[in-house]
């Protein structure tokens, strides 16, 4: 296993956010999904970051006057990101992608350019190899050649 194409979900069902979105907007996609994180894209359709439930709550906390009310004036480029899912190109080693998994719940995948393609996630990365270490671990039938 050394292509990391075979966990990736592509663009077309990742839920991401363009960078120029509403703090509204991203809340409410983000509670509709059931995300706590999703990548941010600029108009060009790079991946510039990762918006999480965290960075929301402080842009909330820190910003005198902001309420839910008004959280469609704010931009998501005015929020500051505190933690950053670092992506991996499409072309990575395999030992790239799991050292960011181990760390991050998705790993973001761009092309050479920097436009995203799609994610990893953690748990598809963890569902495999459980899927290798229970195929070894299952007891010899009773007609199997040793």
């Amino acid at each position: 296993m050394n292509n990391i194409a075979f966990f990736l979900i592509p663009k077309k069902d990742v839920i991401y956010l363009n960078i120029g979105a509403t703090m509204r907007q991203a809340m409410e996609r983000m509670e509709y999904h059931g995300y706590s994180a999703v990548p941010l894209l600029d108009a060009a359709g790079r991946y510039i970051g990762t918006l999480t439930e965290g960075d929301i709550l402080r842009k909330l906390k820190n910003t005198l006057f902001l309420t839910f009310s008004n959280t469609d004036q704010i931009r998501l480029g005015e929020i500051e990101r505190i933690k950053q899912n670092e992506p991996v190109r499409i072309d990575a080693e395999i030992t790239d992608l799991l050292s960011r998994a181990a760390t991050q719940n998705f790993v973001p995948v761009v092309d050479d350019q920097g436009v995203f393609i799609g994610i990893v996630r953690r748990r598809e990365i963890i569902g495999y190899f459980a899927g290798i270490v229970q195929k070894k671990e299952e007891p010899l039938s009773p007609d199997a050649e040793v």
